[in-house]
């Protein structure tokens, strides 16, 4: 069966927010609560983790024994700073208001797809508007989160649509594993890391003068 163009699916950090710089102080500042130094590797492979995975990544990387209880602390002090350093607007990622406002014009259905937590996310949501989305998941909502399928098979599930009709915006490897995992087309706009080139994906430098045709030929793109 051919796919047919249903619903976008929308990454938020990195992706519609330029958020990552927000979460980039609070990480590094738990890297010297926790004692250790931060490095561009390890920071690296945090962005697009999801919360328990990164902080796994995190304490591997600065060589500490990751307790429960230390890790629970952890996720406490990055909950509680991003908190401070999102209140207020959030910068937005090039082009992604017209996107999202273009997507409801064309009468497809729209999810927010992110990692973040719902308390964090409810932030982002504040700056975007909740109006240009149906449903959102966030990463504390699912068993997995992204690299995994998780999210993306619930936005779906939510939206009552296949994920193979549907196009996934990303800016992050993880992300793009997790959507195209879920059978989703996936189009990929890089922000603070590279994304690998692999079949199936669709680059693009921004989302400005995003176009149905844009969808379409990622969701075609998938194969």
């Amino acid at each position: 069966m051919t796919a047919r163009l249903t619903a976008v699916l929308w990454d938020m950090d990195g992706t519609l927010l330029d958020s990552e710089k927000l979460w980039d102080i609070g990480v590094r500042e738990l890297a010297i609560e926790l004692g250790g130094v931060m490095t561009e590797e390890i920071r690296h492979a945090l962005i697009g983790a999801s919360g328990p995975n990164a902080r796994r990544i995190l304490f591997d990387g600065l060589g500490i024994a990751a307790t429960p209880e230390a890790l629970t602390a952890a996720g406490e002090f990055l909950e509680r700073r991003v908190s401070e350093l999102m209140t207020g607007p959030i910068p937005w990622r090039p082009g992604a208001k017209d996107a999202l406002s273009f997507v409801r014009g064309e009468g497809l259905s729209s999810a927010l797809v992110t990692n973040t937590v719902r308390s964090l996310t409810e932030f982002g949501l504040d700056t975007l508007g909740r109006d240009f989305f149906d449903v959102s998941v966030c990463g504390d909502e699912v068993t997995e989160g992204k690299p995994e399928p998780d999210p993306y098979l619930r936005a779906a599930e939510l939206l009552g649509v296949d994920p193979r009709d549907c196009v996934a915006i990303e800016d992050s490897p993880t992300g793009a594993m997790a959507a195209q995992a879920a059978g989703c087309g996936v189009i990929v706009i890089p922000c603070e890391i590279p994304v690998p080139d692999a079949p199936g994906r669709v680059f693009r430098d921004s989302l400005v003068g995003l176009t149905r045709a844009d969808l379409e030929s990622a969701l075609h793109a998938r194969g």
